[in-house]
């Protein structure tokens, strides 16, 4: 079964950036749209991106569009999630999950896979 891994969380001050990674050792994610998800304490999580298995379509929330870039690089099998210009409220754990591919990117729904989730906490 297909196993997420994300990586590259930590402390970040606020305007600052950070990179998450998201893999699957062992396996190809080239098959699979891949989106980031987080959810802060006492919140829901909610759908922060999404890319295409192709890397041709991507999504962003309306509070992380102009600051996120979601890319893909499929010969590493890795997707990326920067950060930039990172506010207080992005403070959250990331997950990175994977579906088949057929849905649109806007419709954050049908992941089947999720990884364990990475601290993200911006703080000065």
């Amino acid at each position: 079964q297909l196993q997420l891994v994300e990586s590259g969380g930590g402390l970040v001050q606020p305007g600052g950036s950070l990179r998450l990674s998201c893999a699957a050792p062992g396996f190809t994610l080239d098959y699979y749209d891949i989106g980031w998800f987080r959810q802060a304490p006492g919140k829901e999580r909610e759908g922060v991106s999404c890319i295409s298995s192709s890397g041709g379509r991507t999504n962003y929330a309306d509070s992380v569009k102009g600051r996120f870039t979601i890319s893909r690089d499929n010969a590493e099998n890795t997707v990326y999630l920067q950060i930039d210009s990172a506010k207080y409220e992005d403070t959250a754990v990331y997950y990175c999950a994977a579906r088949p591919p057929g849905r649109p990117c806007s419709r954050y729904g049908g992941y089947d896979y999720w990884g364990q989730g990475t601290q993200v906490t911006v703080s000065s």
